[in-house]
């Protein structure tokens, strides 16, 4: 896991301002923290669902959910979904291996080179276009195969 690309999925960047999810805020925080540090992209999907799921929720104002997604943006560099990344995904969905929405975020995460993503909402240890998931929380701490990922050394 030295040094490889990795991407966040929505949940962690809910998790990271949702009042309510105490111990996963307090994990996600410090995988963001960490992620800057390294080799992470953001999928502008991600930082899209990220500003729908805290407005729907009313986790926050609409101010400071667009001004944490901006800054996200500017802190990490984002890959947006291409045509294949679609075409992936409907093809995934299709066949019944994945919800389309996740298959979008790991075929764009693939496209942009990510070799893991950190999120709860998929099968631990699962591989899709070559992007294994990596379930980052484990009770109330950071899994040890996350902790190995962002705190490698490049």
């Amino acid at each position: 896991m030295n040094g490889e690309r990795f991407t966040l999925d929505t949940n962690i960047l809910v998790y990271s301002v949702d009042r309510q999810a105490g111990q996963r805020r307090i994990v996600a925080d410090e995988i963001i923290e960490k992620a800057v540090l390294r080799d992470c992209w953001l999928t502008l999907q991600a930082v899209s669902e990220f500003y729908a799921a805290t407005i729907r929720k009313r986790l926050v104002p609409a101010s400071d959910a667009a001004a944490q997604a901006e800054d996200w943006m500017t802190l990490f560099p984002c890959a947006a979904a291409s045509p294949a990344a679609v075409r992936a995904a409907l093809a995934a969905a299709a066949a019944g291996r994945a919800y389309y929405w996740d298959a979008l975020l790991v075929a764009t995460a693939a496209e942009a080179g990510c070799s893991f993503i950190l999120t709860e909402d998929m099968a631990d240890g699962d591989s899709f276009a070559g992007v294994t998931v990596l379930n980052p929380i484990t009770g109330a701490s950071l899994a040890p195969e996350a902790r190995r990922l962002l705190e490698a050394t490049t």
